[in-house]
C-alpha cells in the first residue's frame, strides 16, 4: 500500500497550503495535486524526488509510512537517510530498460483514474502519471489498459482490466465486437458495439449502438460527436476464480435474449 496522496495531503495540510500554493511549490498543475491526494493517480518519480527533497523526508517513508500516525505517536522527527528505495528503483529500472519497446508498453487506467481520464486522455502529463506494463503477446501498437467495474457485461466479471487497441476511424470498428468507447456523456464504458450496414442511407451514420452482454441492461445509442476514443479489446484480464459460472440453460437465454435484441434494433435502424 502506498501513502504518497495520504502523506502529500498531510505535509500541505501541516504547512496550510492551498493546492495551489503546493502545486507551486513543485511546480506541477494543481489539478495534479488533487489527483494524488485522492489516489487517483500516483506521483512521478521526478515529482516525487522534488518532494522528499524539498521535506526533508526519505522516498521510502514517502510511501510506506503514514507521516500523520508517526507525529501522532510522537516520532516527527524523520530521518532522510538511509532510505530504501526498492519500490521506486524497480520502477525506475523500468522505465529506463532499453530493452522494453515503447511501443509495447500499456497504459493503466485504475478505476480511480477515470473519472479524470475523460479530461485528461489527451494529456501527456495525464497520462504520465499512470503505471505502464508490458504483456509478451503484444504485437507493436498503441494499447491502454482499463479497469471495469459492474456487471452490465457479465460474464466478464466486475474488476477485470480490458487491453484494448486504439481505434482509428469509425469504419474500422467491427459489428458486435467488444470495445472500450470514451464519450463526453458516458465517460468510460465497455459495451459490444452495433453497427448498421445501411446507416449511409438512413441519416444514422452519426450514431452507435452499445450493447451489455448481460440482457438485463438495454442497448442504447451514442452520438458520434460525443465519442472521443475507441479501444478494441484484445485481452481481458481477470483474478483466477472471479469469472462466473452460467449453466447451459443461463447461457442459451442469453443468447436468445441478444438475438432478439439484435432484431429489434436492425427492425428501428431500417
Amino acid at each position: 500500500m502506498s501513502y504518497a496522496g495520504k502523506n502529500l495531503k498531510y505535509i500541505r495540510k501541516q504547512r496550510e497550503w492551498t493546492q495551489e500554493e503546493m502545486a507551486n511549490q513543485l511546480q506541477i498543475k494543481r489539478s495534479l495535486v488533487g489527483a494524488y491526494e485522492e489516489e487517483r493517480a500516483e506521483p512521478r518519480l521526478e515529482v516525487m524526488e522534488t518532494i522528499c527533497a524539498k521535506f526533508s523526508i526519505s522516498l521510502e517513508e514517502f510511501l510506506f509510512q503514514d507521516l500523520a500516525l508517526l507525529a501522532a505517536n510522537g516520532d516527527g522527527s524523520i530521518d532522510s537517510n538511509g532510505a530504501n528505495n526498492n519500490y521506486m528503483d524497480r520502477r525506475r529500472a523500468l522505465k529506463s530498460d532499453k530493452s522494453i519497446s515503447l511501443a509495447s508498453m500499456v497504459t493503466f487506467v485504475p478505476v480511480k483514474a477515470a473519472a479524470g481520464y475523460l479530461a485528461g486522455y489527451a494529456d501527456p502529463e495525464f497520462l504520465d502519471e499512470l503505471n505502464t506494463f508490458t504483456l509478451p503477446m503484444l504485437a507493436p501498437g498503441d494499447y491502454r489498459a482499463f479497469e471495469i467495474i459492474g456487471d452490465s457485461m457479465l460474464p466478464t466479471p466486475s474488476g477485470s482490466v480490458i487491453v484494448g487497441e486504439k481505434v482509428g476511424s469509425f469504419k474500422e470498428v467491427k459489428n458486435s465486437n467488444t470495445y472500450i468507447v470514451v464519450s463526453n456523456a458516458d465517460g468510460v464504458v465497455y459495451k459490444r458495439i452495433i453497427t448498421n450496414d445501411d446507416r449511409s442511407n438512413n441519416g444514422k451514420e452519426d450514431k452507435l449502438t452499445l450493447l451489455s452482454d448481460n440482457p438485463l441492461y438495454e442497448p442504447y445509442q451514442v452520438n458520434a460527436t460525443d465519442i472521443v476514443e475507441i479501444w478494441k479489446a484484445v485481452y481481458i484480464i481477470h483474478k483466477a476464480g472471479a469469472q462466473p459460472m452460467w449453466n447451459v440453460d443461463q447461457l442459451a437465454g442469453v443468447v436468445n435474449n441478444l438475438q432478439d435484441q439484435i432484431t429489434s434494433l436492425k427492425k428501428k435502424l431500417n
